[in-house]
């Protein structure tokens, strides 16, 4: 399913493209995929009904964390990804001992439907269920047949230290792979889809193993926009200790969904 000959044939120029990327590293890899069996699988996509567990920072976006069981397509997909071949290209781009997470804990099949958005945000950094696992790469395949800049919902990308930004379009068969850190904020504006289409995309992050945490353990960081009202950015403050806290009593609701 990954077209891994010409990958590995540019590994070079995606190592310096991904560590010389502002405003921090990133790499977009357009034809990831075999174009007709990725064909296949955006054709095998149903309408999605189960709302995102980021429903309180994003609005009418839905998921399938299991998506491998849509088309065999998508299953090969989901075995390329967790193949040694795949962890070692991965770290050979990153200059890191870095691996996919084989079950995917978090990601999956995303489908933002008519105004769908997602407020900046940084991701949780370590693993709920291998404490020693941090969290270095989102792997962001995009499915968005015919997108158009209008559609709007490119990614957007800020760093927190030096508040410099990019945005990224998200074109069908585009891989984006960023950098996970405490200042690498993404999220993506309002779509205007067209109806019947909707902004879709496979998310999958990898690990590096660490002997000694150099972080305190974050859930989800909100970064509402500035204009946003007082009940949201209050909220967005409290957001990782609330889901800490929640996470404490009645369990992880992500883990519970694998």
């Amino acid at each position: 399913m990954i077209n891994f000959d010409e990958i590995e044939k540019n590994l070079e120029r995606f190592r310096l493209a991904y560590l010389t990327a502002q405003p921090f590293p990133h790499l977009v890899i357009d034809n990831f995929c075999d174009e007709a069996k990725l064909t296949a699988a955006y054709n095998s996509i149903p309408e999605l009904s189960n709302k995102s567990r980021d429903y309180v920072f994003a609005n009418n976006k839905f998921e399938k964390s299991n998506y491998k069981e849509l088309c065999p397509e998508l299953n090969e997909l989901y075995e390329d990804y967790s193949s040694e071949r795949f962890n070692k290209l991965l770290s050979f781009i990153t200059s890191k001992e870095v691996f996919v997470d084989p079950k995917n804990f978090g990601g999956g099949l995303h489908q933002g439907k008519k105004n769908s958005f997602l407020d900046m945000h940084l991701d949780f950094n370590y693993h709920p269920l291998h404490k020693d696992w941090y969290r270095e790469l989102n792997l962001l395949l995009y499915l968005n047949k015919d997108w158009k800049p209008e559609y709007k919902g490119s990614l957007k990308i800020l760093d927190l230290r030096t508040g410099k930004e990019a945005e990224i379009e998200v074109p069908f068969n585009r891989l984006i792979i960023q950098q996970c850190a405490p200042y690498t904020l993404h999220g993506y504006d309002m779509t205007s889809f067209p109806d019947g289409k909707y902004r879709t995309s496979i998310a999958t992050y990898a690990y590096q193993v660490h002997k000694h945490k150099i972080e305190k353990i974050r859930t989800t960081d909100w970064h509402p926009k500035e204009d946003s009202g007082l009940l949201k950015k209050l909220l967005a403050k409290n957001y990782n200790f609330l889901v800490q806290s929640k996470n404490k009593l009645f369990g992880s609701a992500t883990a519970k969904n694998q």
